[in-house]
């Protein structure tokens, strides 16, 4: 072992390298025994988020979830809201009804829950008794007698004002007649001419047969245009009788159905006269009923027969559908706080629309009976889910949302429409609502949210942030197990015996990355646990085993290891060269990480240097292709610091080197190489060879501290595979950082490899300790002189270092010998 800041670094024993769960920590033989749970488990953190957004109805404390991950997110968050909220406010029941006075503005009703219904109910029945009564009160025999004698009084008076004008016709021979005209007669002036009734068009034949003379018939005109003036007087007089006739007739008729409509109708407004603006629509009706009592008398059956017929393609020709309820909202059968997941948020699935009915003459028909109601309101006084995804996929979705959110009332309005005729527009009375919105989304957006939507903190206080690993003790282990179950029951899948469960548990472990954590990546699992039944099951077996889990996981990683394969392959056939064996100056495995959709997987990677006689810079050969990311940069140049640090005190770095990923043609990223780069340039500076059958991975700070990488498992795997296909040295093995060492999860197969001596681990807590086991020498301690040791390898970089410095001092005497000899002229003198 060697020590470096006063730590060892050290082999890491079989047992450390895998997190093996215990069988007999688990207190039952398969998940038969289980009950099963549903929901979430080891979120502490983000369930009493949840709590507080849930059960806090003040205005604003809506719900943001981020982190939470895998398929059937609003299902789980939909469990947890049922069995978490403590108090749910009093629901209502919503109907708009017509606005007598204002079609255009439909008057919103609101009832307690259950009872729209009952109101619908009540006032159909209410309008259809009427429909009854009506006719028949007003063919009553007392109304009739009424009726009669009003007609007999008006037509007396019609009959004493045309036989009046009649008489003073008469007088100068004219009388009162009727002519044909287009589409039936009409009253005028008729000429009497030998005891007969002439019309005036007639007068010039009676000219042209010699009846009367010329000057007569003028004569007879003028008269007769005088007396055309009178008959307007007359019919005028007429018509204001009929319309005097008309208001009697309906005022008799209000006054025989008064009481039957009032009777009726206040037998409704008793029901219901706790709500106010059910009492006043009730008035209005009954004023409309008993302005438009036509509606009510009753059609002949040829019309009835064919106003049916019509109704059928276009409802909104029923006279009596200005007397119907519309509910919107029927909560009779909602037990408890209403939950609402809406997966497809568009402006009238959220908020609710305004249909519109085809008029059959181009154009668009709508009133308050067209008016529905969105899942916004449907999770009125509840929760409605949603997911941040699908909102930004609807256009104006998001903006109304804010809106809604913000003045806590809901318009319900016309979608925009893409026809050239608009629908009738109607503005529905606004909804006050009472509605908790959850959104599901990450923590990315959030954050986006948070610094550019000004108003987003206000409308979504709560924050809930799920864990994507959860810790790894009995509790969550025993919870897994029956999360498990809830699966095995819900899917109908074989029970797993507990050795499957621990294996389950292994690699729940093993996607967390720690041994310490499982993942919260549920839906993983799930996968897995689905598989590995049908592989138990196609092996004929009853329960599912450790061995059915391990084939499983085998087989969803080889569908997957396409690209995984090539690499191996590129390697293996020496098209991507990588050596195993052997020591070799300024060459170094390193150790990269691949994302492959579902798996990913690790492959050592020659990283190589070169250095020459400089000013102590170090070329980024990755950037200055545009190949590398930030971090990778940052990491190069910290790399430089640390030389600057270790051996810049007493000698300039006169030397000039490059770094080079050889054959990688993509992008490369991170600073987990900066250990394995600073282990190559000392190797190279020194001369001193690299043992090809260690890779290395790890990130350095400027003081050459080793630091935690991510991917750990992945890339030793990656390395122990292509050191198994060519055969073990014993002397092969991955340097990692030891604070990766709780992150170890390898498989069983590398375990038993190191545990056999075939392979080899190593925990480094500093650069140079990586260094000593990587070329098998000791790297040396600085003296009092701040020199290291000749011998060591930081010794014969430091003398590396001198001879370039002695060079470089060397060339600029000889770039400079006019200042060469003004020195010794200036020596000379003194």
């Amino acid at each position: 072992m060697s020590q470096k800041n006063g730590t060892k670094f050290r082999k890491i024993k079989p047992n450390e390298l895998r997190w093996k769960c215990s069988l007999n920590s688990l207190r039952f033989t398969s998940t038969a025994d289980l009950d099963p749970i549903e929901g979430i488990v080891g979120q502490e953190r983000a369930i009493k988020a949840l709590r507080l957004g849930v059960n806090l109805r003040s205005p604003g404390y809506n719900i943001y979830i981020s982190g939470l991950s895998g398929t059937g997110k609003a299902t789980t968050v939909k469990s947890i809201l049922e069995s978490m909220s403590d108090y749910c406010p009093v629901l209502y029941d919503y109907a708009y009804v017509n606005n007598f006075s204002e079609p255009d503005h439909p008057i919103l009703l609101t009832f307690n829950r259950g009872e729209a219904k009952k109101f619908k109910t009540d006032f159909n029945g209410l309008i259809n008794y009427l429909r009854e009564k009506i006719p028949t009160f007003l063919e009553s025999d007392v109304y009739s007698k009424k009726k009669e004698k009003i007609l007999s009084k008006y037509n007396s008076e019609e009959y004493k004002l045309l036989k009046s004008f009649d008489d003073q016709l008469k007088k100068q021979q004219f009388t009162l007649g009727q002519v044909q005209v287009e589409g039936g007669y009409r009253p005028d002036v008729l000429l009497l001419f030998e005891d007969k009734a002439v019309p005036i068009t007639e007068v010039q034949n009676l000219v042209s047969e010699g009846k009367i003379t010329k000057k007569k018939a003028e004569s007879i005109v003028e008269a007769y245009r005088a007396k055309q003036e009178d008959l307007m007087v007359i019919i005028k007089k007429g018509m204001k009788l009929n319309q005097k006739l008309a208001e009697d007739i309906s005022i008799l008729e209000q006054g025989e159905v008064q009481v039957i409509i009032s009777a009726a109708v206040s037998e409704i407004i008793e029901k219901y006269s706790i709500n106010e603006k059910v009492t006043s629509y009730l008035e209005s009706v009954e004023l409309s009923i008993l302005e438009n009592l036509n509606l009510f008398k009753g059609l002949q059956q040829n019309q009835a027969d064919k106003l049916e017929t019509l109704m059928q393609e276009m409802p909104f020709l029923d006279p009596f559908r200005q007397y119907d309820v519309n509910i919107i909202l029927d909560n009779t059968e909602t037990k408890s706080c209403p939950v609402v997941i809406e997966i497809l948020p568009t402006m009238s699935n959220l908020f609710g629309s305004i249909e519109r009915i085809s008029d059959r003459r181009g154009g668009f028909y709508a009133d308050y009976m067209n008016i529905k109601s969105g899942s916004f309101l449907k999770a009125n006084g509840g929760f409605l889910v949603l997911h941040m995804k699908h909102l930004a996929e609807a256009p104006s979705v998001w903006r109304t949302l804010k809106r809604v959110l913000t003045y806590q009332k809901i318009d319900i309005q016309d979608s925009f429409s893409y026809y050239q005729i608009a629908p009738t527009s109607i503005q529905p009375e606004s909804i006050e609502i009472d509605t908790k919105v959850i959104i599901i989304g990450n923590g990315q957006v959030y954050g986006l949210l948070s610094n550019y939507e000004e108003d987003f903190k206000k409308i979504f206080k709560v924050k809930a942030e799920f864990d994507y690993e959860v810790p790894n003790n009995k509790e969550n282990i025993l919870a897994y197990a029956r999360v498990i179950k809830k699966l095995v029951k819900d899917e109908n899948l074989l029970d797993f015996h507990k050795s499957g469960i621990a294996a389950i548990l292994e690699h729940a472990a093993a996607f967390a990355g720690s041994r310490k954590k499982l993942t919260a990546i549920f839906s993983v699992l799930a996968d897995l646990v689905r598989e590995s039944s049908f592989w138990a099951k196609n092996s004929g077996k009853d329960t599912v085993t450790a061995q059915d889990v391990h084939l499983a996981y085998e087989a969803a990683k080889n569908r997957h290891s396409l690209y995984e394969n090539k690499v191996t392959e590129a390697i293996n056939e020496s098209k991507i060269m990588i050596q195993t064996a052997g020591f070799v100056c300024g060459q170094i495995n390193g150790l990269a990480y691949y994302s492959n959709d579902q798996f990913a997987f690790g492959k050592p990677v020659k990283i190589s240097s070169a250095v020459s006689l400089g000013n102590g810079s170090i070329l980024n050969v990755e950037r200055d292709a545009g190949l590398s990311g930030k971090s990778y940069d940052k990491a190069v140049l910290i790399i430089s610091s640390y030389f600057k640090e270790t051996f810049g005190q007493n000698i300039p770095l006169s030397f000039n080197a490059s770094l080079v990923f050889e054959q990688s043609y993509g992008g490369i990223d991170g600073d987990s190489a900066s250990a394995a780069e600073i282990c190559v340039l000392v190797s190279r500076l020194s001369c001193v060879g690299i043992n090809q059958g260690i890779a290395i991975t790890g990130s350095v700070n400027q003081r050459g501290e080793i630091q935690p990488i991510g991917g750990v498992n992945e890339k030793i795997e990656g390395f122990y595979q292509i050191c198994k296909q060519r055969g073990f040295t014993g002397t092969q093995g991955v340097i990692i950082p030891h604070q990766n060492l709780d992150d170890l999860m390898l498989s069983e197969e590398i375990v038993s490899s190191v545990r056999k001596g075939e392979f080899s681990v190593f925990a480094v807590y500093h650069v140079a300790q990586a260094i000593e086991i990587l070329t098998d020498s000791k790297t040396g301690e600085i003296d009092e002189k701040g020199s290291f040791p000749p011998d060591s390898v930081y010794g014969k970089v430091e003398a590396k270092l001198k001879h370039y410095n002695k060079i470089r001092i060397t060339q600029l005497k000889r770039q400079n010998p006019e200042e060469k000899s003004k020195t010794k002229s200036k020596k000379n003198k003194h």
